[in-house]
């Protein structure tokens, strides 16, 4: 079986920066509007008047600081509390197909490769702007790449689930090297007006080339030494939007937004992170000592420092599980990609880490790599 690497990464970071203390300002300012407007409602006791968030909160709840986002403009105005934007034509690439442009021609850069030399390219994201004709096969059209393209879906877990599918066509021969990009434009799907949520999500969007090592040409390359992928159907984590909504007369408001039950969630999904690595490491008879680097799902730091202690026996130290929410906030599938392009520098041959994304389904994806 030839061994198949992550010979280059690349990243695309929107210019512009909320922060806590912005957020924060924006959403006491609904809450003041909001209860004024239902001072009737709430002295008589039919609704609740809503509390203030604060950046205390925030970080406590998540480890967030700030996050980066496409477009600022509209979210922290009080009256609208979303991104605004101008719907984008058929003629022009939408903002998933731009960012995973930038993205991935860093990422073949430091792969030392050329658009003739990818033939499969997946596009693996939370969420996607449109259904059809796929975003990749649009990106592969700007990039100029031949072969084949397809989009694929597993909420946070969709890059290492790509890189996984990436890994079988080259085992399998469809394929000789694939782009894998994440476009995470995640905050119009943000429910700004909701004090449990409006911090979580920022815009990104990541790329990684995967190919054999026979092929490899690239300095600071990853070989892939075991992949372990796990689903259990939960909706602690869910979003209802689909292309059926305009079929009903009384759609509710707040089904675009992602919601999620945080407490069942980190109870119950972080076990089965554990378990999944765990194994992996078992199966490839990998001790917890050997790891250099876990690149984890960057979703809330009390979920990552969870996860790194239970597969390390002991608390991490930051250079082990490097943390990037704090300022990208929850990229969804992108996190660990983000953590890893930043981190994977310092290793040397032969040091082993882990790359884990988890999320939504209940899905697990995670590789064991190797410095080659």
């Amino acid at each position: 079986m030839q061994n198949i690497v992550i010979s280059g990464s690349g990243l695309f970071t929107p210019a512009a920066i909320i922060s806590n203390e912005e957020l924060v300002a924006s959403y006491n300012q609904y809450v003041d509007l909001y209860n004024q407007q239902h001072k009737a409602d709430i002295s008589s006791g039919t609704i609740a008047a809503l509390e203030y968030s604060s950046c205390e909160f925030i970080e406590k709840a998540s480890g967030i600081k700030a996050r980066h986002v496409l477009y600022k403009d509209g979210i922290l105005n009080p009256e609208i509390m979303h991104p605004v934007f101008n719907k984008r034509d058929e003629n022009t690439p939408p903002e998933m197909v731009e960012m995973a442009v930038v993205a991935a021609r860093e990422a073949m850069q430091q792969a030392n490769k050329t658009p003739a030399d990818i033939d499969l390219i997946i596009c693996a994201a939370s969420n996607m702007q449109r259904p059809y004709p796929a975003l990749s096969i649009e990106l592969q059209h700007i990039l100029g790449v031949n072969g084949y393209a397809f989009d694929m879906n597993v909420a946070c877990s969709s890059a290492t689930f790509a890189i996984s599918n990436a890994v079988n066509a080259i085992r399998g021969g469809t394929a000789k090297v694939v782009l894998v990009v994440n476009p995470e434009f995640a905050s119009p799907q943000v429910d700004y007006k909701n004090r449990d949520s409006h911090f979580i999500f920022g815009d990104v969007c990541t790329a990684t080339i995967i190919e054999a090592q026979t092929s490899c040409t690239a300095d600071n390359a990853f070989s892939i030494l075991g992949m372990r992928l796990q689903t259990s159907f939960s909706n602690n984590i869910r979003c209802d939007i689909g292309y059926t909504e305009h079929c009903f007369s009384e759609t509710d408001a707040k089904v675009p937004f992602f919601k999620q039950q945080g407490r069942k969630v980190f109870k119950e999904l972080l076990p089965i992170v554990a378990e999944v690595i765990q194994a992996e490491m078992a199966a490839l008879n990998i001790e917890p000592q050997q790891l250099k680097r876990l690149w984890l799902h960057q979703a809330n730091i009390n979920m990552n420092i969870f996860a790194a202690k239970k597969i390390l026996g002991r608390d991490p130290l930051p250079e082990e599980a490097p943390l990037v929410l704090d300022t990208y906030a929850n990229t969804a599938s992108a996190g660990s990609i983000i953590a890893f392009h930043k981190y994977k520098t310092g290793l040397q041959s032969g040091d082993k880490a882990v790359l884990c994304s988890f999320g939504a389904g209940y899905s697990v994806g995670c590789l064991l790599l190797e410095r080659c």
